[in-house]
């Protein structure tokens, strides 16, 4: 029958059945009763999303369609279907691709025709068991393999329609989850990869993590947002979280005497991080006692649900709010929302940020715990087989407390490892063909999916990455500092090209007079984190992927020959040039003159 009509029939239809939906959640359609009920007003965990869909209509707004698949079904309500439709195999339409993305699995039609599910993992700290399970189910029902993920989680690709149920059972068995980990909700909460053992930090940020992540979980108004949501904790050790990415990050400080506040340990409050959209995360002078973040993100983010557009995707997350408000007006509204005023302190009452270490991910260090180590395992782009997976979960048992810590690098550390034990790691992890060496180039190398499997992506990101490591380590042989290299598909920068020493994200680049493309990417540089956040520069426009091995051998050499000392990193260096002349000084080295 559905065959009969044709495709604005089918949309008249489609908005039709969805405009009955509506009306029935907000009570405008009475079943059984002589005429149509009056309005009533939206009761439930999705009142407050309903309410804020009504505001925009009645100001004269056109909800996205993303905004009338919630409404028409919440994807929640959909699981029961969702196991129907899996155990016939069936392939999900645009509407279900999205409800099922709250349940953790994305179908990447039209570049691949399975699943990938994304997983929760706050603070990114697994269990050996719970790590060699993951790999177990990749076997059973997908590709084989893991992906380490920039928001230190695992992503498992190549499931089947009949498997995404099972896989989701099997997480539930593993005592993880997937829910809520894509569509409009807030993502896997990401911690301080070495909360608890590193001697530098402030706080602990494990129980806040894990904290936020149940309050999260266990209440349903929080998913549905107008835009995905992060939030990140930051202890103020020496390995980067990231926050300043995050829509909400919380740092820990140290507030000096002579504050408003007592002086200690206070989490300070930052907002408003997309790098992709060219914004860090800024300081809104609050801070906080570490038992109050739940609450106050809490309320952060029902300001955003209130307010956020739900017309246009490109507009809609929280960035947009803070821009269209301010900053005063919105932490106004957050402070009505609490029923009180937050504290604030100026940044002299605040004790500089302790160095971060960008090895600190890689290679052996000392933990706070006297003999013990923690050991950082370098992935190629994030990438770990099943079998590398099993044997890892058992290093980590053997030889350490038995934890796996995934980072926002995409790869994780052992940790608790004895010294008489790191020999015995680097050995078995060798085994492996891994390292845990640090190295200039690998150790730095960030990846997103890339063209292979996102319909975003411009250009195959991954193996654009390992081309590009393999030949730096062949031509820039006396890289001797960590340089992070950043390569994402496309203007979602998943991978956070705007942060990285050299950044690039996918384009297609006109090759002929007929119209055709090839993968290639447009080149930042200078971009930073931690204690020196920056977004990068653009220096170069479409360039070709198989030239882009060579452009960042030049900007190496480049910076190798003209840095001041080996104390001056590449950021530093950067902005001591200029990016503009370390652009021009770089196309004068040879490589890029034989190639003019």
């Amino acid at each position: 029958m559905a065959g009969d009509f044709n495709a604005e029939q089918k949309r008249y239809l489609e908005g039709f059945a969805s405009g009955i939906a509506a009306a029935r959640l907000t009570g405008g359609i009475a079943s059984g009763a002589a005429g149509a009920a009056a309005p009533s007003e939206p009761t439930g965990p999705d009142a407050v999303h309903i309410r804020a869909q009504d505001k925009t209509v009645k100001d004269g707004g056109k909800l996205c369609d993303q905004e009338k698949w919630k409404r028409a079904e919440n994807p929640f309500e959909g699981h029961n279907r969702l196991i129907r439709e899996a155990a016939a195999g069936t392939q999900p339409k645009p509407e279900d691709n999205f409800r099922w993305r709250y349940h953790g699995l994305f179908w990447l039609a039209p570049n691949k025709t399975h699943y990938m599910c994304r997983m929760r993992i706050p603070n990114g700290i697994m269990h050996h068991w719970q790590f060699a399970g993951v790999a177990d189910l990749a076997d059973a029902h997908g590709g084989g393999y893991t992906h380490v993920t920039t928001r230190a989680n695992l992503q498992v690709r190549e499931i089947t329609p009949e498997h995404g149920q099972p896989f989701l059972d099997g997480l539930t068995d593993l005592g993880l989850t997937a829910r809520g980990s894509g569509a409009d909700n807030i993502r896997n909460v990401t911690g301080s990869p070495t909360a608890g053992i590193d001697a530098q930090e402030l706080l602990d940020t494990r129980p806040l993590a894990r904290s936020w992540h149940n309050w999260i979980v266990n209440d349903r108004s929080l998913y549905g947002l107008p835009r995905k949501f992060n939030v990140a904790f930051d202890g103020g050790g020496v390995m980067p979280v990231l926050e300043e990415t995050n829509d909400i990050g919380f740092q820990a400080i140290e507030v000096l005497e002579g504050a408003s506040v007592a002086p200690g340990v206070w989490m300070r409050l930052v907002l408003g991080g997309i790098s992709g959209h060219k914004d860090l995360a800024r300081d809104t002078g609050i801070v906080l006692k570490p038992e109050a973040c739940n609450q106050v993100a809490d309320a952060i983010i029902r300001v955003f649900i209130e307010n956020g557009d739900r017309t246009n995707r490109a507009k809609a997350r929280m960035k947009y709010v803070l821009d269209a408000w301010g900053f005063d007006k919105y932490l106004a509204a957050v402070e009505e929302k609490l029923g009180r005023k937050l504290d604030r302190v100026a940044p002299e009452h605040v004790a500089p940020r302790k160095a971060t270490d960008r090895f600190s991910h890689v290679g052996v260090h000392k933990q706070v715990q006297d003999g013990l180590n923690w050991v950082g395992v370098v992935l190629p782009v994030g990438k770990m087989t099943t079998d590398q997976m099993r044997e890892l979960a058992k290093i980590s048992s053997d030889c350490g407390d038995g934890q796996i810590r995934l980072t926002v690098w995409q790869n994780f550390i052992f940790s608790g490892v004895p010294d008489a034990k790191v020999a015995e790691v680097e050995s078995r992890v060798a085994a492996l063909g891994l390292t845990i060496k640090a190295a200039g180039i690998r150790s730095g190398l960030v990846a997103c999916t890339g063209s292979n499997g996102c319909k975003f992506g411009a250009a195959e990101t991954k193996g654009n990455a390992i081309i590009i490591a393999d030949h730096v380590e062949r031509t820039v042989i006396d890289l001797d500092v960590p340089v992070n290299v950043h390569l994402t598909g496309c203007h979602h920068s998943c991978a956070q090209h705007y942060i990285g020493d050299i950044g690039l994200i996918g384009a297609r680049v006109p090759v002929g007079e007929d119209g055709d493309t090839v993968d290639g990417y447009d080149i930042v540089v200078g971009g930073g984190f931690a204690e020196n956040p920056k977004i990068g520069t653009e220096i170069w426009k479409a360039v070709k992927a198989e030239d882009a091995p060579f452009r960042v051998e030049a900007l190496l050499k480049t910076y190798l020959a003209l840095r001041e000392s080996k104390e001056e990193s590449f950021q530093s260096f950067t902005a001591r040039k200029g990016p503009e002349a370390l652009r021009d000084a770089a196309e004068e080295q040879p490589v890029l003159k034989a190639a003019a």
